[in-house]
């Protein structure tokens, strides 16, 4: 990867940290409802995949998905306006924070429910496999997913017919509150699974998103080959609790204080001075990406609310419920 290919991969980690540092300042001035999950120190696995994508691939995230919608293409208004329920959202106000979806660029959602997108993108690599297209079906899942049935029943019937599909485990250690090792009889929880099933399984630091994109790239290009599916572990750290509702207080803090020291931002930045990328350069993309959330917050809080006359439009096929009955 060249210095200008690794700069525009860190001003998108900095764009996605700033609107999630936009969408807690947010939460905390109430003008976010409900809960939120941030991704902040996810960063590099988003930026570092999708840039190792097609544009017509598939890529399916979980609740703490804002990152991966800003990496497929959403941008920060589009985001923070959907977190603030107004008709400028992604999802014009009817997802919120733990539904972000912009099918446009095949980012196909967000999922609340711990493992339910796994068989979903097993099913969008069949569709691409019968259509020819060539296309890549990936799935973003924390950690404790790997304990949930739909993993081993979505990874099973992925390699038995070989498709397009990766899983791309984000391991951050938790599981909501409860350390994965805790509970768990492996030591890599996803990657170690891989062999009961013959695909490869990848361990990779998930804060360098140069070794994200060449694990990604590597992997997506033999599944376009007939190659099957395979897992990738990338290893991270998230920098908030598990929600706003949540303090962390469970965090030893020398762990803390050991991840935060290998922030992604930060490894990028190590990385573009070793290409000879002068500072100024650096602390220009660092500029713009504050300016356009600083004009994303303001647009977010000046769109008008939704029309509650279209409270029923896009939840079902013919616009109401009356099918059911």
């Amino acid at each position: 990867m060249d210095a200008p290919e690794l700069l525009a991969l860190y001003e998108r980690m900095v764009l996605i940290r700033r609107t999630e540092k936009a969408a807690h300042d947010l939460f905390l001035s109430g003008l976010v409802k409900g809960t939120t999950h941030l991704a902040a120190g996810h960063e590099a696995i988003a930026v570092g995949a999708s840039a190792a994508l097609r544009d017509d691939d598939y890529v399916f995230a979980t609740y703490r998905g804002h990152h991966h919608a800003l990496a497929r293409g959403a941008t920060p208004e589009e985001c923070l306006a959907e977190l603030m329920s107004r008709a400028t959202g992604l999802c014009r106000a009817k997802g919120g924070s733990m539904h972000l979806t912009k099918a446009s660029v095949n980012m196909l959602g967000s999922y609340a429910i711990v493992g339910a997108h796994l068989p979903m993108a097993v099913g969008a690599a069949w569709s691409a496999r019968l259509r020819g297209t060539g296309q890549l079906a990936v799935a973003f899942f924390g950690d404790g997913a790997t304990n949930i049935g739909a993993f081993h029943e979505a990874l099973n019937l992925a390699a038995v017919w070989k498709l397009p599909v990766l899983f791309v485990c984000e391991n951050n250690l938790y599981m909501e509150y409860t350390p994965i090792a805790d509970v768990t009889a492996v030591a890599r929880p996803a990657a170690d699974r891989a062999p009961a099933y013959g695909v490869p399984g990848e361990v990779v630091d998930g804060n360098d998103v140069v070794a994200v994109y060449e694990t990604v790239a590597a992997l997506a290009e033999r599944a376009r080959a007939g190659g099957g599916p395979a897992i990738v572990e990338a290893e991270t750290y998230r920098h908030f609790g598990h929600s706003r509702a949540d303090p962390a207080a469970y965090r030893p803090a020398e762990e803390v204080e050991r991840w935060l020291k290998h922030d992604p931002l930060d490894l990028a930045r190590g990385r573009l001075a070793e290409l000879g990328v002068e500072e100024e350069t650096v602390a220009a993309a660092d500029d713009r990406a504050r300016a356009a959330v600083q004009e994303a917050v303001e647009a977010a809080k000046n769109a008008p609310p939704p029309d509650p006359r279209e409270a029923m439009t896009d939840v079902w096929a013919d616009g109401g419920a009356a099918w059911r009955t």
